[in-house]
């Protein structure tokens, strides 16, 4: 039996699986964002540590009879989060999260300072990424960089907690703008040109091999074997892709959860960074990723919920129901409620609904929310292509993946055939799980298999000439609204 843990931000989802890969068993525990000021986004490091801990208690009940033979645990984890921990091992202040778009001034300040960034990192200096965060802290809050003994990233430190180690991957470690992504190995100039030193710094291994073993007390506490072994894991999308089999330089998969991301697996480092694409290490050796990525995906569909006072499920069966005249004749969405990556890299970027009426009911509003997620991450597969990077299918994976209608949507718009999975769901979890089994002695060949598929999504092409008029007019008023700005 194996043990994946996937930090989200808005859950903490554990599973258990045997060793066909089948789950037995799964449980979550919601997260809270704290947003104190405009573009900021942080979480408690503590809170993601007392979710796990209480999952573990009823993961065990689920299935009891299974529990004791758990051979490995795997990680998953939100990707460039910054946890800050003095020489005792205590964390300095809340976690700086990915969608945090405060330090938009110290990644110009990064990319003067380091001329050879987008050569080493593969990436553009982003507001999202670790390095400037840590720029940030420097500038705004001396008190608190001069006692950073260790940084980590989120998931990392799950696994401090677990195992008394710090210790991080390839794939997640790539996200930080630290990583040599080619080499795989911290870059020493990269650290320095952002005012940081190697021994700040994890020590790194690939996602499937052994990262550690869990301390003897927690083994206790959790009522495993102390001989369970913990796995290097990765970044969630890196691990979602262990999940769903994406391991196969051209394989890709849509995650829709909380942001969006494309994901395709290059046999080599691709660096492409003046289109805002991401290059990333996979969570396997010797394998690497490009990634396009939009900060707000189905967290705007949970936000329009929360501000029209339903759940995702109803709002959903609401718009299922809408006419085509309908759909075709709804607002266009803006989703940039939090700044936005690929393509734009634009952190001051805001959500918006454009072409309202009195006629413009909740359910057209959902609509145009569900669409206007399609068309950032159109936005996203255009940047991709033109990095000359082909993509013939798409599986899907992530919460958004329950949703038949989205899921037909996406193969309208972005004129993919779209691939369901039986699990899809459970993302990094599974993945993590996956890498558990790797790193406890299983073949790739065994535990990298794709899953079973659930449906396939063909794009109807009179619903896709529409879309396609839509859609340009979503990326007319992102740009009126630029110009706007400047």
């Amino acid at each position: 039996m194996y043990l994946g843990i996937d930090l989200g931000t808005s859950e903490v989802k554990a599973i258990v699986i045997n060793g066909s890969g089948d789950i037995v068993a799964s449980e979550s525990m919601a997260l809270t964002i704290q947003r104190p000021f405009t573009y900021w986004s942080e979480q408690q490091p503590e809170q993601w540590w007392q979710a796990t801990q209480q999952i573990i208690p009823k993961l065990r009940d689920k299935c009891a009879q299974h529990w004791a033979k758990i051979k490995a645990i795997g990680l998953s984890g939100q990707m460039h989060g910054a946890v800050l921990l003095d020489e005792n091992g205590k964390s300095l202040r809340p976690a700086i999260l990915w969608n945090d778009t405060r330090c938009a001034k110290e990644c110009e300040e990064f990319e003067k300072a380091a001329p050879k960034l987008h050569e080493i990192a593969g990436n553009l200096a982003m507001p999202g990424f670790t390095a400037p965060k840590l720029m940030w802290v420097k500038k705004h809050e001396p008190e608190i960089f001069s006692q950073v003994k260790t940084v980590l990233l989120p998931k990392d430190y799950l696994r401090y907690q677990m195992t008394g180690t710090t210790v991080s991957d390839m794939s997640d470690s790539a996200g930080t703008l630290w990583l040599d992504v080619e080499k795989r190995d911290w870059s020493d100039y990269l650290l320095e040109k952002s005012g940081m030193h190697r021994s700040q710094m994890p020590s790194l291994v690939e996602g499937s091999d052994v990262s550690a073993a869990l301390s003897p007390e927690i083994a206790i506490e959790w009522g495993l074997a102390d001989d369970v072994v913990v796995a290097g894991g990765g970044g969630d999308n890196a691990v979602s892709a262990i999940g769903v089999g994406a391991v196969t330089p051209g394989d890709a998969f849509i995650s829709l959860g909380t942001s969006g991301v494309i994901f395709v697996v290059n046999e080599q480092y691709s660096p492409e960074p003046a289109s805002a694409v991401h290059a990333f290490c996979h969570a396997l050796p010797l394998r690497w990723h490009q990634m396009s990525v939009m900060l707000s995906a189905a967290s705007c569909l949970q936000w329009f919920c929360r501000l029209v006072g339903t759940n995702e499920a109803e709002l959903l069966l609401e718009v299922e129901q809408l006419t085509e005249q309908q759909k075709q004749s709804a607002p266009i969405f803006l989703p940039y409620l939090s700044g936005e990556r690929t393509p734009h890299n634009d952190p001051y970027a805001t959500g918006s609904f454009h072409g309202m009426t009195h006629n413009t009911s909740r359910a057209v509003l959902g609509y145009s929310v569900i669409e206007g997620v399609s068309f950032g991450l159109a936005d996203g597969l255009s940047a991709l292509q033109n990095s000359k990077t082909k993509i013939t299918q798409c599986s899907l994976v992530g919460g958004g993946a329950r949703s038949t209608f989205w899921a037909q949507l996406l193969a309208d718009t972005l004129d993919l055939p779209i691939v369901t999975h039986k699990g899809g769901e459970t993302g990094g979890a599974l993945g993590a799980a996956r890498l558990a089994r790797l790193a406890a002695g299983g073949s790739e060949n065994d535990v990298c298999k794709k899953p079973e598929v659930s449906n396939i999504y063909i794009a109807n092409k009179e619903i896709k000439k529409h879309l396609k008029e839509r859609y340009q007019t979503f990326k007319d008023i992102y740009q009126n609204d630029l110009k706007l700005r400047k």
